[in-house]
């Protein structure tokens, strides 16, 4: 196992407001943070990014240059950054603005203001996808272990095969949609299906119940990975026969215990 403590992350505070990086600052200290770099503006964190590349990159949504969106998507197209950790600190609360965050594999999410708690579980989640701990499980070898990627975002994919490859899962397999993951079931055996809920096609509610219903692995977990707040589709991919449940951005210690429970079952 290799573990990193918070004082050993290297983080980039790309923030407008003085007061707001001065609070955001004094609050990344008090978690145990050393190595911090701050920048105004987008064009002022892609030069320090250029210089030396952060653990996390802790980011506000609007800048006078562009927002937050435009800077994540920099990172993700780019190969020496795709694996930069982002976290958003906004004042946001619209759903369908935070979506795209969500949805591209951000560690977490931070309200304006946070707390003390909101900041060390978005530390822990960064730590905890940047470190190896493999998952010692009594009926596998974890790196025998076939997984099933099923998700209509390759940064989403990414992320997920990132934290379960920290753990030790080295045979994946990725699946844009439910079609493609039925196709690819139809002629492989797997042992675990991570899936997203909401995708084109075929979601992650025909896909388990094409799982549970029609296909030869009627019996494999599944763990659902959604950012759906809708109780009532929550509730249909529950009875369908959902395994497990985890909310989009996840924390990687929660995907570990909820793997170890499914894979040791």
């Amino acid at each position: 196992m290799s573990h990193l403590s918070p004082s050993e992350l290297s983080i980039l505070l790309v923030e407008p407001s003085d007061i707001q990086r001065r609070i955001i600052i004094q609050r990344l200290q008090q978690e145990g943070i050393l190595s911090i770099q701050t920048a105004e503006n987008i064009e002022a964190a892609k030069d320090i990014i250029a210089r030396h590349k952060p653990d996390l990159i802790a980011s506000a949504m609007h800048f006078d240059d562009g927002t937050a969106i435009e800077l994540l998507g920099y990172l993700r197209a780019s190969a020496d950054c795709k694996d930069i950790q982002f976290m958003l600190v906004s004042s946001e609360c619209r759903r369908e603005q935070l979506e795209i965050f969500r949805q591209s594999g951000v560690v977490a999410i931070l309200p304006k203001p946070f707390s003390a708690e909101h900041l060390a579980t978005a530390l822990n989640a960064t730590i905890d996808l940047l470190s190896h701990d493999e998952l010692d499980l009594s009926n596998f070898d974890v790196q025998d272990v076939r997984v099933l990627v099923v998700d209509d975002s390759r940064m989403a994919r990414n992320v997920i095969k990132r934290t379960i490859g920290n753990l030790g899962m080295k045979l994946i397999t990725e699946a844009e949609d439910g079609a493609q993951a039925i196709a690819l079931m139809k002629n492989n055996m797997f042992d675990l299906v991570i899936t997203d809920y909401n995708m084109p096609s075929v979601d992650g509610l025909a896909l388990t119940q094409y799982i549970r219903n029609e296909s030869q692995q009627s019996h494999i977990p599944i763990l659902m990975v959604s950012s759906e707040a809708n109780d009532t589709h929550l509730s249909n991919v529950s009875q369908a026969g959902v395994n497990a449940l985890c909310d989009k951005p996840f924390e990687p210690k929660l995907v570990k215990k909820l793997l170890y429970q499914l894979l040791e079952e």
